[in-house]
């Protein structure tokens, strides 16, 4: 008989999911449409082309996961397809201001990015039945990850972009290895710590109230911390080696529950930034900048001062409550409006209420992340989704904190919405990911046992149906 005799049918909630893409793709063709209509008083020449277009790749997208994960979670995929498109219309809007058009288009390019993104996404949804398999290629990721890591420093193919050696050039191509090597470090760290976290739970010396975990056990946590200081020293990338570090802690508190991992990751993280800010002189310009942006001698530096903070600082104070409109603002005098600084033109022309709308769908996609890994049974996938949703969550604060003079400026883009390719890629990667994991999280036993755990040896196989399959309804 059955395991899942008696209860009632799970609903997959797909029908959810495709009205959430056609309101996420109302709202971006209508962001879209009043770029033109704001910059040159009439609607863009290629809107049909446009909108056609991203209506294909969401239905695709829905299609796909309707088929291959029709129990997934039905508010990730709209979510991703909402920024995608707030984020193209943007920087279509900043292509008219530069004056961009056909193939030079920055817009054009990041369509194709998104297309090849959603393709990436098929392809994970379709053949990887089950995330745990990732669990095995642990070590791999980890090493594929450093060297991914590694690769920027490579003489001949490595290039060095505003003081950061984070790039490789192969032929007219140019990529950052950085935004697939956070995935497969994420992967690493999952395995690792699922691996561990027995001994890295148990109890050490206590300090001052704090109950700390034994020494031998810090072990880890220092050899994170120093890999990204490796990081700061030899690529100059502030952003990149915070996030690092911070994943990396999120995920040993997640695997462990000891909020002491968090306060000695705080106490490295602080002498990091203290010897990294006396040695290091990218740290410390940008910890100039920081401090005193608007000194007229900072101002005005010609390379290296804080003329882009200070502009996007006055484009957000001019979009005000309500923003200037679409296509009726400035963005275009900040330096890299549509990548770094792509918050500030949205706060410009869409002011508090829209930069605070577009921050709450990240929340909420956090949240839903949040919600996978309390779903899903097995420590990996729970670890894996956590350390997958606080990386979207990590990079967003790290990026508005920047632009907004709240912490120092590190380089990170935002998620979905910042033109540049490798950083797309990556976050469809995490969106079809987390698609997987609700969906096995979610599927009832007799199906995972007859699909999901086809794909697995005899002996997991067997031992997944006595007891650490997913559950029969969670998360609802």
């Amino acid at each position: 008989m059955s395991s899942t005799a008696g209860l009632p049918k799970l609903k997959t909630r797909r029908g959810i999911e495709a009205w959430l893409l056609i309101l996420a793709l109302i709202v971006s063709i209508a962001a879209y449409c009043l770029v033109g209509l704001g910059v040159k008083g009439e609607l863009p020449p290629n809107v049909y082309v446009y909108s056609g277009w991203l209506f294909v790749l969401a239905a695709f997208g829905h299609i796909v996961v309707r088929i291959r994960a029709k129990y997934a979670d039905p508010v990730i995929l709209p979510i991703a397809v909402f920024l995608n498109g707030i984020g193209l219309a943007m920087i279509y809007r900043l292509d008219l201001a530069e004056h961009r058009t056909g193939m030079a288009s920055v817009a054009t390019k990041q369509l194709i990015w998104t297309s090849l993104g959603l393709v990436v996404l098929a392809v994970i949804v379709i053949l990887l039945k089950d995330h745990r398999l990732l669990r095995r290629y642990t070590y791999v990721s980890g090493l594929a990850g450093i060297l991914m890591l590694l690769l920027p420093l490579a003489p001949g193919i490595g290039t060095t972009i505003n003081g950061a050696r984070i790039w490789i050039h192969v032929g007219p191509m140019s990529f950052q290895p950085g935004e697939i090597a956070k995935l497969l470090l994420a992967f690493f760290f999952a395995g690792y710590l699922v691996s561990n976290r027995d001994a890295l739970s148990l109890a050490g010396p206590k300090v001052l109230g704090l109950q700390l975990p034994r020494i031998r056990d810090m072990a880890p946590l220092v050899i994170a911390w120093l890999a990204s200081l490796g990081v700061l020293v030899f690529q100059r990338d502030l952003g990149t080696s915070l996030l690092f570090f911070g994943l990396f802690v999120a995920m040993l508190y997640v695997a462990t529950e000891r909020i002491s991992w968090i306060i000695i990751g705080l106490i490295l993280f602080a002498g990091g930034a203290v010897l990294a800010g006396m040695f290091i002189s990218h740290v410390g310009q940008r910890l100039n900048i920081w401090i005193h942006a608007l000194d007229p001698s900072v101002y005005n530096q010609e390379y290296g001062g804080s003329y882009q903070l200070v502009q996007g600082l006055f484009g957000l104070a001019n979009g005000g409550l309500t923003g200037t409109g679409l296509g009726l603002g400035r963005p275009d005098i900040v330096p890299h409006a549509d990548s770094d600084f792509i918050i500030t033109s949205l706060g410009e022309e869409l002011g508090l209420v829209g930069l605070f709308a577009i921050l709450l769908v990240y929340v909420i996609f956090v949240e839903r992340g949040i919600r996978v890994a309390i779903a899903v049974r097995d420590g990996f996938g729970k670890l894996l989704s956590a350390g997958l949703c606080f990386t979207i969550g990590l990079q967003c604060f790290i990026v508005v904190g920047g632009v907004t003079r709240v912490i120092p400026l590190t380089g990170l883009t935002t998620p979905f919405l910042a033109a540049g390719g490798s950083s797309l890629l990556a976050n469809w990667i995490i969106v079809a990911l987390l698609l997987r994991i609700s969906d096995n999280a979610r599927r009832p036993l007799d199906e995972f046992a007859t699909g999901v755990l086809s794909v697995l040896p005899d002996d997991e196989r067997s031992r997944k149906r006595d007891g650490s399959g997913p559950t029969e309804a969670v998360a609802q």
